[in-house]
């Protein structure tokens, strides 16, 4: 296993997206955060907190919406690495339609003071386009409360700051709500038969033996079972490689209750069982 390194959160994303919302939670967890940091400070905050030394769980809110900001904060990123520390940036993002809706319902002024705010969403995407690219995770706030948002850190980072290991969620969802927008693998189980069509399992969800057992009862179901892992495992080292640091698995069905339940707790015990930092979440398990 690898040996632990000091890590240094980046919250960054559009305005309205939930970055102060976030910072409250990692706040909540025990993470000291500092928010509104310019890019060129960021190098120097961080030595000053002794990362290095004790392993102090840091999180930094970001405004990187020009170009001199954002080629600041690589260099500083450069210089993190080379002196020992991981740095992981989080993205938080969500449609241009809602974060406009958010601004209108707010009464509050964009802060890149547009003539009107779509104009200044805008604008504001188009400049944070690059720094978005670079993101180790994405969460994308659109169809997220303040209570969903602070359950996604809570499941994606408690208790998990200083661990270098590559972290992983493995999603249920239902295709009728959507793909999930931070997913960076889609599998598609709605070719195996639908426990919705047998009366006597319509009612529960896959997490219920009985229809786990159904599911699992297909050799098509075994097959992509022994496929996905064999994928997973091909990947996750290339992943790791290439200097990722989180990665999101996505498995949909129909409506997000039964199939897609069933092979995300399959892979999801599957990952564990191998010692992965992995999590499991059912999206749309309660709603189908």
């Amino acid at each position: 296993m690898a040996s632990k390194r000091p890590e240094v959160l980046l919250l960054v994303g559009m305005s309205g997206a939930g970055r102060s919302a976030s910072s409250n939670v990692f706040e909540d967890l025990g993470y000291y955060v500092i928010e509104n940091l310019p890019a060129e400070l960021v190098e120097s905050v961080v030595q000053s907190n002794d990362v290095t030394e004790t392993n102090k769980q840091l999180v930094l809110t970001i405004d990187a919406k020009d170009t001199s900001a954002q080629e600041e904060l690589k260099i500083s990123l450069d210089k993190l690495s080379q002196s020992g520390v991981l740095t992981r940036i989080i993205f938080l993002d969500a449609d241009n339609e809602t974060l406009i809706e958010r601004y209108e319902e707010n009464r509050r002024p964009h802060p890149m003071g547009m003539d009107s705010i779509s104009q200044s969403v805008k604008s504001e995407r188009d400049l944070l386009k690059p720094i978005r690219e670079l993101a180790d995770q994405v969460i994308d706030t659109t169809d997220m409360n303040v209570h969903e948002l602070r359950k996604r850190i809570i499941e994606g980072f408690q208790g998990k700051a200083s661990n270098q290991d590559l972290k992983i969620s493995v999603t249920s969802f239902g295709f009728k709500n959507g793909t999930p927008r931070d997913a960076d693998l889609v599998f598609d189980v709605r070719f195996l038969p639908n426990p919705h069509w047998r009366e006597e399992l319509r009612a529960s969800t896959g997490q219920s033996p009985m229809v786990r057992n159904y599911v699992l009862s297909f050799e098509d179901a075994q097959v992509f079972l022994n496929k996905v892992k064999d994928m997973i495992e091909f990947l996750l080292p290339r992943f790791t490689s290439e200097g990722k640091s989180y990665v999101g698995i996505a498995i949909g069905c129909t409506g997000g209750k039964h199939r897609s339940v069933v092979m995300t707790e399959e892979i999801g015990k599957w990952l564990k069982n191998d010692g992965k930092d992995s999590v499991v979440i059912h999206r749309d398990m309660k709603e189908s």
